[in-house]
């Protein structure tokens, strides 16, 4: 989607996130809605019953401000509590309604995700409301909302529903919908393994205003080929990472050495969904591409590149497996397979606050581990080729759920130190 979203037509907006939150497995072909209301005052809606796995834009309906219908199709059977927000808060110009299975397991035992879960969790999505049952597409049910959403909440959970969410736009409701589910699932497949530890306020309030020392701008930027082929591949990544469900919207980060120590990294505060070439900020000798601001990680990547002179691409993400047991400080032991253990061998964890600056934590940087966790905020993967490393962050989340899953069926039974070594004569000597 363009950076600029008041110029992607509001049907293309719709048909866009709704085709994400269908392929992520977010909502199903019947269920969820979406709408945006326009500066006419105009709303903007997806239709009742029809495919959300192949919606086009030209099956979006517009419900004018004065009541009238367009569209080939009826609106949303849920409409009424669309209208019902945009009615109670004039701040609110979209709105996103689903089932996703994280969420609505929440909302069938009666509870409200914690964001605390995750560092900037608690930023993004706001305090969340709940808005007591009421059968849906009635007026009561739009009137319970409304009520939770006079409130000053942007996320509510409804009670053997689903939730619901707002945003200043579409993008903003997205990243807040995104990162609820994800808060969800993390909490519910760390309590598969362990107790999920969560922040204070304290350590969070700490966290957003760590300094992140932005480094100066560079006085002009030069964009060689081999420098743009970079870009290219940080964004395919990027892109890929949020399809397989690997990053969200409003986290991850991913580098490449281009030379030396001068290094491309994503920026910060752009949906990762989103980012293009010309998001992409060059780190040259120390100093920033002018007009951009790199990621916040951006200390820790460049002393990675600096110390180990073997790894030439990171990512640095938040994946629901892999964070189930770093907010559960329970080990990863990837002894799993042979393919896990060849690629990551053993997956360690640093206590949160090890990646602030101002801790400088050589656990991360020195000797850098294929793989490493910080507990309740990411995972960093590193590598040669970026592909490669893409690839160890897969095989490593694939372990997290393998085990997550497999710990209802009894206790692990990991490769013992034998077979291991054999493993290691065979494929790393």
């Amino acid at each position: 989607m363009s950076k600029n979203i008041k110029l992607v037509h509001p049907r293309d907006q719709i048909t866009e996130v709704i085709s994400r939150i269908y392929k992520r497995g977010m909502t199903t072909t019947s269920g969820g809605n979406i709408s945006i209301i326009d500066d006419n005052g105009d709303i903007w809606v997806t239709p009742s019953a029809i495919d959300k796995g192949s919606l086009r834009a030209s099956d979006i309906i517009c419900v004018k401000k004065d009541g009238t219908v367009i569209g080939k199709h009826k609106p949303s059977s849920e409409f009424p509590f669309h209208k019902a927000i945009y009615e109670a808060r004039p701040d609110i110009k979209s709105v996103i309604h689903a089932h996703p299975p994280a969420l609505v397991s929440f909302s069938i035992v009666r509870q409200i995700p914690n964001t605390n879960i995750i560092s900037q969790a608690k930023h993004i999505c706001g305090p969340i409301g709940y808005a007591n049952y009421r059968l849906p597409g009635s007026e009561d049910l739009g009137d319970v909302i409304a009520d939770e959403f006079k409130k000053g909440y942007k996320a509510i959970i409804m009670e053997n529903h689903g939730t619901v969410l707002g945003g200043s736009d579409l993008t903003d409701a997205f990243e807040r919908f995104e990162a609820l589910e994800f808060c969800a699932r993390t909490i519910v497949y760390g309590s598969q393994i362990g107790t999920p530890n969560y922040l204070t306020d304290d350590q969070i309030d700490e966290f957003e205003a760590q300094a992140t020392g932005v480094l100066p701008e560079m006085e002009k930027t030069e964009y060689p080929s081999d420098e743009v082929e970079k870009r290219l591949e940080i964004c395919k990544i990027v892109k890929r990472s949020c399809e397989q469900g690997l990053m969200i919207s409003s986290y991850g980060t991913v580098s490449m050495r281009w030379k030396d120590n001068d290094f491309l990294i994503t920026p910060t505060n752009i949906n990762r969904w989103d980012i293009d070439l010309d998001d992409i900020v060059q780190i040259k000798g120390g100093h920033r591409e002018a007009g951009k601001i790199p990621s916040r990680a951006t200390w820790i990547h460049q002393e990675i590149y600096n110390r180990n002179p073997n790894v030439n691409s990171i990512i640095m993400t938040q994946s629901p497996y892999l964070m189930a047991f770093g907010v559960t400080n329970s080990y990863l032991n990837v002894r799993t397979i042979p393919e896990s253990w060849i690629f990551l061998q053993d997956i360690n964890a640093v206590k949160y606050g090890a990646h602030f600056r101002k801790n400088n934590n050589s656990e991360i940087v020195d000797n850098c581990p294929t793989a490493l966790i910080i507990e309740n905020d990411s995972v960093i993967i590193t590598g040669d080729k970026l592909l490669q490393t893409f690839d160890y962050l897969e095989v490593a989340e694939f372990s997290a759920k393998s085990i997550v899953l497999g710990n209802s069926l009894g206790e692990m039974v990991p490769i013992n130190d034998e077979q291991v070594e054999d493993l290691r004569v065979k494929f790393l000597s």
